[in-house]
């Protein structure tokens, strides 16, 4: 039986029943992205179900709309608690943290997404060892918002962490992600929140002083992910992943220094970090997509279906007119195809063109090839059976993977 954490929402304000619709359509769409990220990487918790629900409220007499997320539990400990049991981190464990989660980031960077709201209770260790991603603010922002979709949103952050173009209102980028990273690691660093690390009298950021025995090369890649502008900071998290000094990797703070070039102007100055709690943050802007590292569920639907249609109109159709060489034919075809959407190569757009390709050819063998009615809807009858059933077997290899991942 597995373990699972309940998370709750309610969209603030008064909503009407048109409010509420696109609050639960917007729910349900970042929920799908958030299954998407959970089921395609291990340090992301699964999301395992996730529904909106309607309760009547006994003193208002007024029914209220919850949101309810269903997610993988993480037994261990964020690293805010960490921090207070432990005390402050050394440079070897900041490595690691930066090491472990900048994968993740690029991860979710690549599949067009922002975190919104990393800080180090968002960071947990579980009893193996291993670092997760936690809270993703998608969601928390679709139920802030619903009630005033035309209007900017509330701030989806943590004041402190969150750096100055996310405070301020305007879009959000990877780099946004990266500068909240190093927001963390200045707090795990110092055991201080960040805001006691920011010099408002001459708006900068002034935290070496509190740190002892600290390397060029940790240091550096710290003040450029801290700098105000976004473009003026690492632009990725593989960027910041190649320039991590390699020779301290976990080893403590007694390695190799490394130098890294950082902007001439590297005094980090901005607007403080401290800011009213709520200002809003608009939907990001548009990344540049990267080729995914997986199938989504629909995905699977999609390309089982086609390759079952395919599998068996192909296959039945070859036998007929070359035997049994038509049959090896037709299962080379089948299996180049799947190659192909292995490869991403193949869309989904390209899948309903053969589709549509091969139907085509069909009545084309009806009209002039003088093949029967009856063979050619036997055909797309057993291609569409071949489909289904191919679903079905994809979908339940699929649930097996799944129960034994959770397991081992």
């Amino acid at each position: 039986m597995r373990s699972c954490v309940v998370k709750q929402f309610q969209p603030q304000g008064n909503l009407n029943a048109q409010a509420l619709a696109i609050a639960q359509q917007l729910f349900e769409r970042e929920a799908v992205i958030l299954e998407d990220l959970g089921s395609k990487h291990r340090q992301i918790p699964q999301l395992y179900a996730f529904f909106p629900l309607i309760v009547p409220n006994h003193l208002t007499k007024v029914e209220e709309q919850f949101f309810y997320l269903v997610q993988e539990f993480i037994d261990g400990e964020d690293l805010e608690t960490k921090l207070k049991r432990k005390g402050i981190f050394t440079e070897g464990e900041i490595i690691e943290v930066l090491d472990k989660i900048l994968w993740v980031l690029q991860f979710v960077h690549d599949n067009n997404c922002i975190h919104r709201d990393l800080k180090p209770s968002n960071i947990m260790r579980d009893k193996k060892g291993r670092l997760y991603l936690l809270d993703f603010g998608a969601v928390k922002q679709v139920t802030a918002t619903a009630g005033n979709p035309q209007k900017h949103s509330t701030g989806i952050f943590t004041a402190g962490f969150a750096p100055p173009e996310q405070m301020q209102g305007s879009a959000v980028y990877p780099a946004t992600d990266l500068y909240a990273l190093a927001t963390t690691c200045l707090n795990l660093l110092t055991g201080k929140p960040p805001e006691e690390l920011y010099d408002s009298y001459n708006n900068c950021w002034n935290w070496k002083p509190h740190v002892s025995n600290i390397s060029d090369g940790l240091a550096n890649i710290l003040d450029r992910l801290l700098l105000p502008s976004p473009k003026d900071r690492f632009q990725s998290a593989s960027e910041v992943l190649q320039a991590l000094p390699s020779s301290q990797l976990y080893g403590g703070s007694s390695g190799t220094k490394t130098s890294i070039q950082t902007p001439v102007n590297s005094t980090v100055s901005s607007l403080p970090p401290t800011s009213p709690p709520t200002i809003s943050v608009p939907n990001p802007s548009p990344i540049t997509p990267s080729p995914k590292k997986g199938f989504s569920s629909i995905d699977l639907i999609i390309y089982s279906g086609f390759n079952g249609f395919e599998a068996v109109i192909l296959i039945f159709s070859l036998k007929k007119f070359l035997a049994a060489p038509g049959v090896v034919i037709g299962f080379m075809i089948v299996s180049g195809l799947m190659y192909l959407q292995y490869r991403r190569t193949l869309d989904k757009k390209d899948l309903l063109l053969i589709g549509t390709i091969t139907v085509c050819a069909l009545m084309i063998a009806l009209v002039f090839g003088g093949l029967a009615w009856n063979s050619v809807s036997f055909l797309l009858m057993a291609g569409l059976v071949g489909g289904a059933g191919l679903i079905a077997v994809a979908s339940l290899f699929k649930l097996i993977y799944q129960l034994l991942s959770s397991i081992f």
